[in-house]
């Protein structure tokens, strides 16, 4: 992999682009329902990563009256396993607000190695979201 950026989606063009990878990892791929998917978009920042210039990921982060979530973590397969997800759970962490007490996430199983690296640690029992078994992470560190 050449050149990996994570940027903050801001115009139509890169929101446009953050969506089709999500429709292509959770609607195609993991068949989740698309009603399911498109939820909070005005209320959450986006992030879309590019590898070469090519968009290849996409998450993003929003605030809840918990604290402060990070979702929709999403990579095209071709670019799996090198180094996206780490590169947007980072960029996310940075755009977070400086007082951002609680941050979570609710990891898919082979996920949560991943987010350990950040301080994300496990909470309460697995459950079902989408189809799809979760944990709840918190980040502790």
């Amino acid at each position: 992999m050449d050149s990996l950026l994570v940027q903050k989606a801001l115009t139509k063009e890169d929101l446009e682009k953050v969506f089709a990878i999500r429709k292509i990892v959770f609607v195609d791929e993991q068949n989740c329902p698309p009603e399911l998917e498109w939820e909070n978009e005005d209320v959450s920042n986006h992030f879309l990563a590019l590898s070469d210039h090519q968009p290849c990921g996409a998450c993003r982060w929003r605030k809840t009256d918990a604290g402060y979530k990070l979702e929709r973590f999403a990579v095209l397969k071709e670019f799996r396993g090198q180094g996206v997800g780490r590169a947007l759970i980072a960029t996310a962490l940075a755009d977070l607000p400086s007082d951002a007490h609680y941050i979570y996430l609710n990891a898919q199983l082979d996920a949560m190695s991943l987010y350990a690296k950040f301080g994300f640690v496990a909470e309460g029992d697995q459950f079902e979201e989408a189809g799809i078994q979760h944990f709840k992470m918190v980040k502790k560190a």
